[in-house]
């Protein structure tokens, strides 16, 4: 007898667009992830943006987050590591500050996550980092080369696919490259509050929706355009107040933007 329903089920193989998240999620297995969150008073990022699309620019939340948090990352080099091995750890500093950012995209019609790493944040201005997420998130990932390695994946059999995953991520030297030193990911486009990642990397930042609500300021009942803030980090590189010491820092430096040109925040 055919099990009630059995009739509609279908069962394929994973495509293999998605073979990358697979091969990523095993190997963040090794990770300690602790979660904290704070809530941003977005009023001056609002502002920001509205003056510069009077000029004809247009900033993205994520921008302003990758833009306060390289620098943050700078003044917190703990932070800004990573750790391999599990007998004899060693932890990696990174002299520079290189955000990854995750981007939902199709590739070969199927729906994925992609992701891309941004170098030398800790100098970039606001205009160039918005410039670079643009590069992503409107170029063909089924043809750009920085997405190549990715696409080389999905090509390879399991066992070699691992071994080539480990190859390009594991050693300390490739990480920040490969990894980036902090990662940000936002479902802030859809009505989620928050939400918590784990991005390979010390340091996770998770973007929820801006969306105006009360606040109480100076005694008096008040309406603010709010973002729910995540943080995840790394139990083995950091502890709680490192990582909390980060999150109020990016915390504070997106509630201090001010309407400035371009570039200063």
């Amino acid at each position: 007898m055919t099990p009630a329903g059995a009739a509609s089920v279908t069962v394929r193989p994973v495509a293999r667009e998605r073979r990358h998240t697979l091969s990523f999620l095993t190997e963040v297995r090794a990770f300690s992830p602790v979660f904290i969150d704070t809530e941003v008073d977005m009023s001056g990022v609002r502002a920001h943006q509205a003056a510069a699309r009077a000029r004809g620019r247009r900033y993205s939340t994520t921008a302003y987050v990758l833009h306060t948090a390289a620098r943050t990352l700078a003044r917190h080099p703990e932070a800004n590591a990573a750790i391999r091995g599990r007998a004899r750890p060693k932890v990696a500093r990174y002299g520079t500050v290189n955000g990854k950012l995750t981007f939902d995209r199709e590739l070969d019609g199927q729906r994925v996550v992609l992701s891309a790493v941004l170098g030398d944040l800790q100098d970039a201005r606001l205009p160039d980092i918005q410039e670079r997420i643009d590069h992503f998130r409107d170029g063909d990932p089924g043809t750009m080369a920085e997405f190549a390695p990715t696409r080389t994946l999905h090509r390879l059999p399991w066992p070699l696919r691992t071994l080539a995953f480990r190859a390009g991520t594991r050693p300390l030297r490739r990480r920040a490259a490969a990894f980036g030193t902090f990662a940000v990911s936002s479902l802030g486009h859809r009505p989620v509050d928050g939400f918590y990642a784990v991005g390979g990397t010390t340091v996770t930042l998770g973007l929820g929706a801006t969306a105006d609500r009360p606040v109480v300021r100076e005694g008096r009942l008040d309406i603010a355009p709010l973002m729910r803030l995540s943080l995840t980090f790394d139990h083995r590189v950091i502890d709680g107040a490192e990582a909390a010491d980060v999150l109020a820092e990016v915390k504070e430096g997106l509630e201090s933007v001010k309407c400035a040109p371009d570039g200063e925040s």
